[in-house]
Order: structure tokens, then sequence, then C-alpha cells
């Protein structure tokens, strides 16, 4: 019995462990998708004329534009948003499971 509960002891320890590049897949992925699908939300939506006679679009999103070179509220910069997200999705989740694996690793040589 004792044999038993230190071999599920075992198993469970050991499949605690977070697969970091499928981790980063995900979240770029996800990510990327959620800049595409609120640029393409706005996009279609539309917005006021502005004093000049433009169309003003998702003020609040545009200001992506600072951090993201080239990121427009348009249908090109909807990809352009789409692969920024996915880069950046990809780091912070690789980051966070690699992190996560680096607790676990060292609680367990405790």
């Amino acid at each position: 019995m004792a044999d038993n509960k230190k071999l599920e002891e075992l198993v469970l320890t050991r499949s605690i462990r977070l697969n970091a590049a499928v981790q980063g897949i995900i979240t770029g992925a996800l990510g990327g998708l959620a800049i595409f699908v609120a640029t393409n939300w706005l996009i279609l939506k539309g917005g006021p004329i502005g004093p000049e006679g433009e169309q003003i679009i998702g003020p609040h999103l545009s200001l992506l534009q600072q951090f993201f070179f080239g990121y427009r509220v348009t249908f090109l910069g909807s990809l352009i948003g789409f692969a920024y997200g996915a880069g950046l999705g990809f780091i912070v989740g690789y980051s966070v499971a690699r992190i996560y694996n680096w607790v676990v690793d060292s609680r367990e040589t405790k």
C-alpha cells in the first residue's frame, strides 16, 4: 500500500510540469486573435466623422500604435496587430511556463 502511495505521488509530481513551447504558442495565438478580432470589430462597427472629415475609429485601440510600429485600426493593421500580439503572447506564455517549471523544480529538490 505504501508503494502505491509513493508511486502515485511520484506520478502526480512529474505530471504537473508545463510544456513551455505549447503554452507560448497557445497564448500567442489567443493574444494575436484578440487584437485581430477587436480591430476588425471596430472597422465593421464604424465610428463618428471627425472635424476634418476623417472617420474616427477606436481611439483607445489606436493607442497601440505607440507600442506596435505599423499598427493602425485598419484591416492591414489588424494583421500587423495579430503578428505583434502573437509574438508578445508567445514570449509571455513561454516565460510564465518556464518560471513555473523552475519554481516546481526548486520546491521538489528540497
